[in-house]
């Protein structure tokens, strides 16, 4: 079965909106630290407990992916989902906020069930391209997810913001059952013998290692800058309310129409090349942020640094590894997200660390040697490998 275009544009729309539910709690930290009467830095704290929650639901559900048929397993995992959402908008208590946090991570891992689903059905020719598609509707959905929870959250409060989002993921969960294919499970296997094989891929696969270290690395930064940036709006010289600290995420999702464009670079070229552009541009994003503790500009210039750099590696690497086996897409999926996700919640609690450290400054040399960091495998693995 080939996807038409109408296929791939709802796909990458249910991968947004789902994905969402990760991103909604971050400019309502403002909100939930004066209701629950804690410090911003102890509230922000459920921003990596989602992305904690996230990885470790990737890790032990999506494999599924290749032993279960994919339709029911998206429509059961959605379903947990709202649960999650709606035991976090009735939270009594900021310890049960948090649990409600973990759980919202851990069950909206529908986009990378939907992802090797995606790969699965595109012809190869065509698979960056569809990919870059899904990919961007899951980036405009991380990105615009803050525009819409900041000024929800100044409306009507932050618990509105999980209700509206349960009522999403219930008619997504409604559309799934009409519009996506039915899938054929190729793993044969035991649910043991399925984990204990993804050990054997890291093992094995070259490829995966490589791109799996140089994304965790990558998205390690993405996850220190979005959750520090709340802290640094919120504080003087800006005093920034959720809404308009919300607003920038409308900058990040204008570098997310560059998926499309970095997909079709990765199917006619050589996809690593893209990756080592992007690492530049995320270390070219954090220098410019050093010098923009009190400037607009230079953050909005950063910001769309940052969005296209991750891009660019992201979306080369996931081109990469989906290529490289394909009937374990969704086991080398999970491998490769679930690091990625890790990294993202290690790189938000380094982020206020950092924060609390040193301020901006502190945040932006760390995450700097971050993107050093990932240049250098880059460069390491190169010289082993000159190609690929």
């Amino acid at each position: 079965m080939n996807l038409s275009k109408t296929d791939v544009g709802f796909m990458a729309i249910a991968t947004g909106l789902i994905v969402a539910n990760l991103y909604y709690c971050q400019p309502l930290i403002i909100l939930i630290a004066k209701e629950f009467h804690i410090p911003e830095d102890q509230a922000a704290t459920i921003t990596y407990l989602t992305q904690a929650g996230y990885a470790i639901g990737m890790f032990i559900m999506v494999p599924l992916g290749d032993k279960l048929e994919r339709k029911k397993q998206i429509q059961y995992t959605t379903f947990a989902a709202i649960l999650a959402l709606l035991f976090a908008a009735t939270a009594k208590s900021f310890l049960m906020l948090q649990i409600a946090s973990f759980l919202i991570g851990a069950f909206s891992i529908v986009p990378q069930l939907i992802l090797p689903l995606s790969a699965s059905l595109a012809s190869p020719e065509q698979r960056g391209k569809v990919i870059g598609t899904v990919m961007s509707g899951l980036l405009i959905g991380i990105l615009i997810s803050r525009t819409v929870s900041g000024f929800v959250g100044l409306w009507i409060g932050w618990r509105a913001m999980f209700w509206i989002a349960a009522l999403l993921c219930l008619l997504i969960m409604i559309v799934i059952q009409k519009k996506f294919p039915i899938s054929k499970p190729d793993f044969k296997g035991s649910y043991f013998k399925l984990l204990n094989s993804m050990f054997t891929l890291i093992k094995e696969q070259k490829v995966l290692r490589e791109a799996t270290l140089i994304n965790a690395v990558s998205f390690a930064q993405f996850g220190a800058f979005w959750t520090t940036m709340v802290l640094l709006l919120s504080d003087q010289p800006f005093g920034y309310n959720s809404a308009t600290i919300g607003l920038f995420g409308i900058v990040g999702a204008s570098g997310a129409l560059a998926a499309p464009l970095v997909g079709k670079l990765s199917d006619k070229g050589n996809p690593r090349k893209v990756i080592g552009y992007g690492c530049v541009l995320l270390l070219l994003s954090f220098i410019v942020f050093y010098f923009s503790e009190t400037s607009l500009i230079g953050i909005l210039i950063g910001i769309v640094l940052i969005d296209v750099g991750l891009q660019s590696v992201h979306i080369s690497n996931q081109t990469r590894i989906y290529a490289s086996l394909p009937e374990a897409r969704n086991r080398m999926n999970t491998i490769f997200m679930s690091f990625s996700f890790f990294g993202t919640a290690l790189g938000s609690a380094f982020g206020i660390w950092l924060w609390n450290y040193g301020r901006w400054h502190a945040f932006s040399i760390g995450c700097a040697m971050l993107s050093l960091t990932a240049i250098v495998i880059y460069l390491l693995t190169y010289t082993r490998k000159n190609k690929l």
